[in-house]
């Protein structure tokens, strides 16, 4: 399930697109200042922000400033009362993909969330039953794994987690994509745990667990499986 913030003070407003967007089976945080939305964004997963400009604390425009410090792919889109052509402008500088302007079309916003979406999604690739790497095999059926401990058992969690690591291979996984899809926003552990799962994968599958060749650290970001 896609997830969604949304950033806007208007309650009728925030409360029906949150409604619509729900009914199209995204996920959404909805909050009304500025101040939450980077927190919220900081703390979670988003696949695509929806801002208004004009919110107390913090306005849309430092929003977006601040996520592209971090964050260049995840897509924005401002939905907000200010129409001018500078206004326009200064949203698309400030590294918005979109920009819609009230009163607007909500049939309109649900295609343009859908196009954002589906442009900048990627389908990770589909992992078989039973992978191979290295010396190394990996069932996702049954948990078993043959590695440096000879044959061994993964526990649930550990091969969810090996699993969404080796679907996206050669890409950074971030801390926060790995709280959302292996533990869920419900209960979720700190990411020291995380940690310690990777540890434990260097010594399942590594030759030298000091010098990984597979599971990479990639500081302040999060990790990557790679061949």
């Amino acid at each position: 399930m896609m997830r969604i913030l949304l950033v806007e003070d208007e309650e009728n407003i925030r409360d029906v697109v949150k409604l619509n967007l729900e009914m199209e089976d995204y996920e959404v945080v909805a909050t009304d200042n500025g101040k939450d939305a980077i927190k919220n964004f900081h703390e979670q997963h988003f696949d695509l922000l929806i801002l208004d400009v004009m919110l107390p604390e913090i306005d849309g425009f430092q929003i977006c400033e601040q996520v592209r410090l971090t964050n260049m792919e995840v897509p924005i889109i401002f939905l907000t009362a200010k129409d001018t052509a500078i206004d326009r402008i200064t949203g698309l500088k400030k590294g918005a993909d979109d920009y819609l302007t009230k009163p607007f079309n909500l049939e309109e916003l649900l295609l343009r969330v859908q196009n954002l979406i589906k442009r900048t999604s990627k389908s990770p690739e589909n992992t078989p039953e039973i992978y191979s790497f290295g010396n190394n095999e990996i069932n996702f059926v049954t948990f078993e794994a043959k590695g440096n401990p000879g044959n061994f058992t993964l526990t649930k969690k550990e091969a969810m987690l090996l699993k969404l690591l080796i679907d996206r291979k050669n890409e950074v996984v971030s801390r926060q994509q790995i709280l959302q899809s292996v533990w869920g926003y419900d209960v979720y552990p700190s990411t020291r745990t995380i940690d310690n799962f990777i540890l434990s994968f260097r010594k399942y599958f590594e030759e030298d667990p000091k010098n990984p060749q597979f599971f990479l650290s990639v500081r302040g970001v999060g990790y990557k499986f790679q061949e």
